[in-house]
């Protein structure tokens, strides 16, 4: 995904930071696809047939891309890192509306493929996911990041390695404690 760079989006990712529209039309059929894989890939994750489909997701990501005015697109890898973060708080949001509604009824459950090999617990509530990278996040960011990365990005160890700037071997190695940290967190729960 990141490898694969148009010439021209991190340039556009910055004007479009500098106000420039003309650069915001041009950058939305460069990410539109990508943010639909990203979306579609965690989607698959559920284990019940979300509300939350694939489109919806990537629309309601990109509303909150968009309005995030504030953030200086550093480049492509930037822009993805930070997608892939409001389709996490996106989940999670629509989680929690779901299980407050529902009051602990039909809870919002993804599988935890890659993180753990657990038999019979091969789902996960997004919610506990979510309070666990939380907790991660406090004691290592980027462990956190690689889980998200991963996890709500659907990056592979490569693309992950070039978008934090590290070498695989690095983001393997980081990869390895921070799935033995889930997996022993998750076997508390």
């Amino acid at each position: 995904m990141v490898s694969s760079e148009k010439p021209d989006l991190t340039q556009l990712l910055v004007a479009w930071s500098n106000g420039d529209e003309k650069a915001h039309e041009e950058l939305i059929p460069l990410v539109y696809n990508e943010l639909r894989r990203l979306a579609h890939s965690h989607l698959l994750r559920e284990r019940y047939n979300p509300l939350l489909q694939t489109t919806a997701l990537v629309h309601e990501a990109y509303l909150k891309l968009i309005d995030a005015k504030s953030v200086r697109w550093q480049d492509r890898a930037h822009f993805f890192r930070i997608a892939a973060r409001m389709m996490r708080q996106i989940l999670v949001d629509h989680a929690r509306s779901r299980d407050s509604s529902k009051r602990g009824g039909d809870v919002f459950i993804v599988t935890i493929e890659g993180i753990a090999d657990i038999p019979d617990k091969d789902f996960i509530e997004i919610t506990i996911l979510n309070d666990l990278l939380e907790r991660l996040q406090k004691l290592d960011t980027r462990q956190c990041e690689i889980v998200e990365l991963r996890f709500f990005g659907g990056m592979t160890n490569e693309e992950i390695s070039e978008v934090l700037q590290v070498s695989p071997r690095t983001i393997k190695r980081e990869w390895s404690v921070a799935r033995a940290w889930l997996l022993s967190e998750m076997k508390r729960a």
